[in-house]
């Protein structure tokens, strides 16, 4: 959907002008040039926007997977505390110092994913600012 309105958004534009160089009236502005969007941006622009919201979601899948996975050490560590209280046997001493490095590492993989996930949402929010701003450079400098 959000492919259809960047198309639409695009068909109003006038055709793009000559390329530098091939004549017509140029009037060496740059600025004016990098404001215009071009088909290729458009284009980069939908697939970057498309990767990153499929990242996302993925992200989104792991954090939550995370999140039960940590629950279910927390439930297990729980349970193996009980079991220690009930019988402190080596055998079960060595198992519950593993269950808790697991829980160590799957609670800093919490964090990074975390972290990543910020990351992801400035990107996101950043295209979309450059994408406002394009548009709105875009309607400013049509007639």
């Amino acid at each position: 959907m959000e492919k259809d309105q960047a198309e639409e958004n695009h068909r109003g534009e006038s055709p793009p002008g000559p390329a530098p160089g091939e004549g017509g009236d140029h009037n060496g502005s740059l600025e004016s040039s990098t404001l215009t969007p071009t088909p290729t941006s458009a284009c980069l622009s939908n697939l970057i926007t498309s990767v990153i919201e499929e990242f996302d979601s993925k992200a989104e899948q792991t954090l939550r997977s995370q999140d039960q996975l940590a629950f279910a050490l927390d439930r297990l560590t729980g349970e193996l505390d009980q079991l220690l209280d009930d019988a402190p046997l080596p055998f079960v001493m060595q198992h519950a110092a593993r269950i808790s490095g697991v829980r160590k590492r799957v609670t800093s993989l919490n964090s990074v994913l975390k972290s990543i996930q910020r990351r992801i949402d400035n990107i996101e929010r950043i295209m979309s600012a450059g994408s406002t701003s394009s548009q709105q450079g875009t309607s400013s400098s049509l007639p």
